[in-house]
């Protein structure tokens, strides 16, 4: 004869109070549902089954309401990773491709791998301070093999022996390339998208909190940009190394290089940028369409935006960016010079020529890849022997330049595309040293001194 003891443990119970309890929390759930509410009652009926047999809590009389209320699976466990690929699809439908690309690349290379496994509703601000650890540690293991490279690299060229040589080499071969390291920006990136995620998941009901709103971290400020004074090209020159990620010319660096790419056949993509601030997709997506040299304007319509190695022709992804360029003399006769140089490898080309309406081409008239503008752009600033700068950072000095010339915030920002003067101002707030000399002097001369 089984005792009652041994009853409650084949039910899963090792307590008469944890069988008592269970059964309260039946009767809850049960009651929750209308009586005439079949379907409703089907419902739980189903939940209270499954879970009992699998020996788990049952979920809360208001989680369970909630649920009802809100058309949700009562017996559905869906965890983070299957929340967030439903999250990229509707995604994919409402942004543009490079937003959801960067999207995609924080679920695939953080999200998923460290809580994709997790119960989308149990999810907690523990787990995401787990995720930015685990980064943490994963940093220092970059850190670590980058210097074991570098170093190993170093013995490489101080080593003249042929077969040390070799095996230094080959040592080489093995170690993992150099990484960059996940900075503070892109974990401020991060968590934006899982927040962005878990709030669509807060208004579908299928979670009540919010647990990225509450993990603080870093301040992800942007390096500031510096200009390659003299002193600092001399440095460069001897040890190699940037003093900043963003670096800006001074006039005389970008005269240099300009004076140097004069002849190259895309002179005048690199010109409009160093003086009117164009992005490298906005370049590479600028039409003859919108490019008026009577009234001495150009209209940003079109980017041709990178996705991996595949390209895109889209619109601007903001307002701002969709504007009018005013163009100054010099550059409207560096662009109809580019008009004639085109017309004429258009010529050249025959039947083969794309007539893409494109300002900037490669030679057979179809649109460039991003990526062969960049490499232009290095190949000739190495060939000229001037300090490096990024593409980008044409865009930083074309700004210093025309506060440099006196132009207003307001005009800066608005010749950048940026959606307000204080982005404008918070971003680009290196200048050039000659006027940050006049401004010293401006307000020296404005204390009255007895000895002057």
């Amino acid at each position: 004869m089984s005792t009652g003891r041994e009853t409650l443990r084949r039910g899963g119970f090792a307590e008469l109070d944890q069988a008592e309890q269970q059964i309260a929390d039946v009767k809850a759930l049960l009651r929750i549902p209308d009586p005439d509410d079949t379907e409703s009652l089907r419902l739980v009926i189903d939940l209270v089954t499954q879970g009992t047999a699998r020996g788990g809590a049952l979920p809360s009389p208001e989680e369970v309401r909630r649920r009802l209320l809100s058309g949700q699976s009562l017996t559905e466990r869906l965890t983070v990773g299957e929340w967030l690929d439903q999250w990229l699809r509707g995604k994919k439908k409402t942004r543009t491709a490079d937003t959801v690309r960067s999207y995609e690349s924080h679920v695939r290379l953080y999200l998923r791998p460290h809580l994709g496994h997790l119960r989308l509703d149990r999810l907690a601000v523990s787990h995401l301070y787990d995720l930015f650890d685990a980064i943490d540690e994963l940093n220092d293991q970059i850190e670590e093999a980058n210097a074991a490279r570098r170093e190993l690299k170093a013995e490489l060229e101080r080593t003249t022996a042929l077969a040390q040589r070799r095996k230094i080499r080959e040592q080489l071969a093995d170690m993992p390339p150099f990484r960059r390291t996940v900075g503070p920006a892109t974990k401020q990136r991060i968590r934006a998208t899982l927040r962005s995620a878990l709030t669509t998941a807060c208004r579908q009901q299928k979670i009540t909190y919010n647990p990225a709103k509450d993990v603080e971290l870093p301040p992800g400020k942007a390096p500031r940009s510096l200009v390659w004074t003299p002193r600092r090209v001399e440095d460069w020159q001897r040890t190699g190394q940037r003093p900043s990620p963003i670096m800006v010319w001074t006039p005389d660096l970008t005269g240099e290089f300009l004076d140097h790419a004069e002849k190259d056949r895309l002179y005048a993509l690199f010109h409009v940028a160093a003086f009117r601030g164009l992005r490298r997709g906005e370049s590479c997506g600028l039409h003859w369409a919108d490019v008026d040299l009577e009234e001495k304007t150009l209209t940003i319509q079109w980017q041709i935006v990178q996705l991996g190695w595949e390209t895109e022709m889209t619109r601007p992804k903001s307002d701002s960016s969709n504007r009018v360029v005013a163009l100054d003399d010099e550059t409207v006769a560096v662009l109809r010079r580019h008009r004639a140089w085109q017309a004429r490898e258009r010529l050249a080309a025959g039947p083969v020529w794309t007539d893409s309406g494109l300002v900037f081409t490669r030679r057979d008239g179809s649109p460039l890849h991003p990526a062969e503008v960049t490499e232009r752009f290095r190949v000739l600033i190495a060939e000229a022997g001037l300090p490096p700068i990024r593409f980008h950072d044409l865009r930083h000095g074309a700004a210093t330049l025309a506060l440099a010339g006196g132009a207003d915030m307001k005009v800066v920002q608005e010749m950048l595309g940026h959606s307000s003067v204080a982005f404008t101002s918070d971003i680009y707030t290196s200048v050039l040293p000659q006027i940050a000399f006049k401004a010293a002097e401006a307000a020296a001369r404005l204390v009255p001194r007895a000895t002057s």
